[in-house]
C-alpha cells in the first residue's frame, strides 16, 4: 500500500510540474511518431498479437502473485512481502509500455504526446530503477535468513521492510525524474520518428541535435550506482550465502535454500543483463534492432517469467494456490 501511495504523489508531482512546463515552453511541444516493434518485420501482426499475449499473462500470473501473498497468513513474510514488491513493478512496468504499443499498431495511429513521452519515460525509469533496488533488497532478506538466521526477525522487522521499500520507490522516483526532465528538452531540429515501441531516454537522445556525450557520460556514471553497484552487492550476498550452506549439515534444508536463491539469481540475471547493456554502453553503438530486442526481453518477457520462476519451485506458493483454488470450488 505505501508503494501505491508513493507511485501515486510522485505521478502528481510530475503532471504537476510539465503542466508548468508547458505554459512556458509550448513551442516544444510536438508529436512524437512510435515506428513500433521491428516495422519492417513481414507478420507485424502476429508479433504485435504474441506481445499482447505475453502481456496479458504477466498481468494475470503478477495479479495473482500478489492476491496469494495478501490472502494467505504464511506468505507474510519479508521475503514475500518483497516478492509482491516486484510484482507491483512488473505488472505497473508493462502495463506502461505494452497497453500504448498495442493501441498504436492495431489503430494505425503512431503518435504520442510531448507530454505522454515524457510520463511514459517517467513511469519506464522509476520502476526499472525501483526494481534494481528491490531486487538487491531481497538479496540482503536471503543472506540475513541464511547467515544470521537468529537475528533475522530482529533485523527485517516489518517496520524496516516497510521504510526500505518506501527508500526504493522514492530513491528510483527521484533518479527518474531528474533522468526524464532534463533529456526531454534537449533540442529536436531534424525528423521526431522515434525508432522504438515506447519512450525510452537512450533513444530520446539519439532525436537531439545537440552534443549530448557529456550527458551520456552522466547516464552511465548513474548507471554504474543503480546497477553496477546492486549486482556486486547481490553477488557479494549470495556468495556469503553459498559458502554458508556449503557447511549446513541437513540436506533438505540445503536444497530449500539453493532453490530459493536460484530462483531469485535467474531474475537478477534476466533484469541486469539486458540493462547493463542498454544503459552502460553509448547510444551510438546500439542498433534500433538491438535495443528493441532487449526491452522485450527485459520490459516484457521477464515480467511474465517471474511469477513462474517464483512460484514453480516455491511449496509455500503452490500452497498457496491450492488453497485458493479450493476456495474457489468450494464457493
Amino acid at each position: 500500500m505505501s508503494a501505491i501511495v508513493v507511485h501515486l504523489i510522485c505521478f502528481l508531482a510530475f503532471l504537476c510540474l510539465f503542466r508548468d512546463m508547458v505554459s512556458v515552453n509550448e513551442s516544444s511541444i510536438t508529436d512524437f511518431i512510435l515506428v513500433g516493434l521491428f516495422p519492417e518485420f513481414q507478420h507485424s501482426i502476429i508479433l504485435n498479437s504474441v506481445i499482447v499475449f505475453i502481456y496479458t499473462l504477466a498481468f494475470l500470473g503478477n495479479t495473482l502473485l500478489i492476491v496469494l501473498i495478501l490472502g494467505d497468513s504464511r506468505l507474510h513474510t519479508p521475503m514475500y512481502f518483497l516478492l509482491s514488491q516486484l510484482s507491483v513493478i512488473d505488472l505497473t512496468l508493462t502495463s506502461t509500455i505494452v497497453p500504448k504499443m498495442a493501441y498504436n499498431f492495431f489503430t494505425g495511429e503512431r503518435s504520442i504526446s510531448w507530454i505522454g513521452c515524457g510520463t511514459q519515460s517517467f513511469f519506464f525509469l522509476m520502476l526499472g530503477m525501483s526494481e534494481c533496488l528491490i531486487l538487491t533488497l531481497m538479496a540482503y532478506d536471503r543472506y540475513v535468513a541464511v547467515c544470521s538466521p537468529l537475528r533475522y526477525p530482529t533485523i527485517m522487522s516489518p517496520s524496516f521492510c516497510l521504510h526500505m521499500v518506501a527508500t526504493c520507490w522514492i530513491g528510483g522516483s527521484i533518479s527518474s525524474f531528474i533522468h526524464t526532465v532534463y533529456p526531454m528538452h534537449f533540442p529536436i531540429c531534424g525528423s521526431r520518428e522515434i525508432h522504438h515501441f515506447f519512450c525510452e531516454v537512450p533513444v530520446l537522445i539519439k532525436l537531439s541535435c545537440e552534443d549530448t556525450s557529456v550527458y551520456q557520460l552522466v547516464v552511465v556514471v548513474t548507471s554504474i550506482v543503480l546497477l553496477v553497484v546492486p549486482f556486486s552487492l547481490i553477488t557479494a550476498s549470495y556468495t556469503l550465502v553459498f559458502l554458508t550452506v556449503l557447511h549446513m549439515n541437513s540436506v533438505k534444508g540445503r536444497k530449500k535454500v539453493l532453490a530459493t536463491c536460484s530462483s531469485h539469481l535467474t531474475v537478477v540475471s534476466l533484469f541486469f543483463g539486458p540493462n547493463i547493456f542498454i544503459y552502460m554502453t553509448f547510444t551510438s553503438s546500439h542498433s534500433p534492432e538491438q535495443d528493441q530486442a532487449l526491452s522485450v526481453f527485459s520490459n516484457i518477457l521477464t515480467p511474465m517469467l517471474n511469477p513462474l520462476i517464483y512460484s514453480l519451485r516455491n511449496k509455500e506458493v503452490v500452497a498457496a494456490l491450492s488453497k485458493l483454488m479450493g476456495r474457489c470450488v468450494v464457493s
